[in-house]
């Protein structure tokens, strides 16, 4: 019961509502029977419209990472999904701004605190591989190349982004090693 009214607290939450050019509409999905849990930047634009986590093509690339369907993916009784920052934050000069920085010190350790089960946390994107991840490297490659260094708690993953389709071909050995273990870890526990 207090996740369900941390939850409601915590979509109702305007507090940099006056920095948002879309306005506050946090987007969170979260269950105390979670085994994965899935820590990206923040929503971008269509998951603002949406208030659907991960509904996009960056959304259908991590599905596909982890080899799962919508189905399971959007069952917050199997998967938690937090971003850094929970609004959609605003376009800046080569993509979307940064995740706004109140979120993650005023909710995370909160939710987290009713997450008994997690198993394992996907840090997507360097924002929750720095806010998450101590003596990490200053690369987000080099972080991702020492991925066993933190799992199974924790995997720093790139993030699924259609731009990111340079780094993935300039890396194979991340599917090959980090997106296999993952997958078989999420198929064992979900």
């Amino acid at each position: 019961m207090m996740l369900d009214l941390l939850l409601r607290e915590i979509r109702a939450c305007d507090v940099c509502a006056h920095s948002l050019p879309l306005g506050a509409n946090p987007v969170i999905q979260a269950s105390k029977e979670a085994k994965l849990l899935i820590i990206g930047q923040a929503p971008g634009v269509k998951v603002h419209e949406t208030s659907i986590p991960w509904n996009d093509p960056s959304g259908n690339r991590l599905r596909s990472w982890l080899d799962i369907d919508k189905e399971t993916f959007y069952n917050p009784e199997k998967i938690a999904i937090i971003p850094m920052g929970l609004c959609y934050p605003g376009k800046g000069n080569s993509g979307d701004l940064p995740p706004r920085k109140e979120c993650a010190p005023l909710w995370h350790q909160r939710v987290l605190a009713e997450l008994p089960n997690i198993e394992m946390t996907l840090l997507v994107g360097q924002y929750a591989q720095n806010y998450y991840l101590k003596d990490k490297p200053v690369t987000l490659t080099e972080t991702v190349r020492q991925w066993k260094k933190w799992a199974p708690r924790f995997i720093p993953l790139p993030h699924p982004s259609p731009r990111n389709t340079l780094w993935l071909k300039k890396n194979p050995w991340f599917e090959a090693e980090v997106v296999e273990y993952i997958r078989n870890h999420v198929h064992s526990c979900i």
